[in-house]
């Protein structure tokens, strides 16, 4: 509760009216009725309530596995969901690539970073085959050098800045070396769904987002395993008709 910047106040008296309770949604949305009985006040804090019970049910529940790391895009939502986060590296550099110096020393200074920030990059990845500790303090170290870097370029000294104080997501592979270096693989794949919500906008029932999200699944699955998506579907309409394995040329 703390980390969403609940008072002591109100954490106290949910604390109070929850201790040793299990509680569901709808047992949930009367607490807060109780805790903020004008519906205009307190909307933030209702927010934030919920989604801190969420993510505590999620930690407590033994259905299925916690998700122990979860690598993200720095995106403030998914902060709290796992007890570590790794940092996308792909997504890190893109902000270098926001910035638009116009005096040419300034232009040769983040050209001349940026290299090095790819070149350390490549070198994070020859460590995953295989990794051994020695490598893994040396990139450490080599890190907080490269990151402290001034260029004498206000813009991009900030964003050196700021990708040293995520130093410890961003090199969560050096502990755990299975993890990967970014995530990009992850967002071209919901890529094509985004394109289709761009030209269609949204869904209006429920079947149609179904149907939408299936026929989707499908097509993009097709295309990582190099299978005709039409004869497979062909395939499930007309039966008999076994072309669904068929290799794309």
């Amino acid at each position: 509760m703390a980390e969403f910047r609940l008072s002591k106040k109100l954490i106290g008296r949910l604390h109070e009216l929850t201790s040793g309770k299990t509680l569901d949604e709808s047992q949930m949305q009367e607490l807060l009725d109780i805790i903020h009985p004008t519906p205009d006040k307190g909307k933030n804090n209702r927010t934030r309530i919920m989604e801190a019970g969420a993510i505590a049910a999620y930690h407590q529940q033994t259905d299925f596995p916690v998700i122990p790391i979860l690598m993200t895009d720095d995106a403030s939502q998914f902060k709290l969901l796992t007890y570590e986060q790794a940092l996308c590296w792909v997504h890190d550099g893109r902000n270098y690539k926001k910035l638009r110096p116009v005096v040419p020393v300034h232009r040769e200074k983040l050209e001349e970073f940026l290299g090095m920030y790819w070149d350390y990059y490549r070198k994070l990845l020859e460590f995953k085959k295989p990794p051994n500790s020695d490598e893994a303090t040396r990139l450490s170290a080599e890190f907080s050098s490269l990151f402290s870097t001034k260029t004498g370029y206000p813009a991009l000294d900030d964003r050196i800045t700021k990708t040293l104080a995520k130093k410890s997501e961003l090199l969560i592979a050096l502990k755990y070396p299975e993890v990967p270096l970014h995530n990009n693989e992850s967002e071209l794949g919901a890529r094509a769904h985004v394109r289709r919500r761009d030209v269609s906008l949204h869904t209006m029932t429920e079947d149609g987002t179904k149907a939408n999200d299936t026929f989707l699944t499908i097509v993009e699955t097709a295309k990582k395993l190099g299978v005709s998506a039409y004869a497979h579907i062909h395939d499930r309409v007309q039966p008999g008709v076994s072309a669904c394995h068929r290799l794309r040329k």
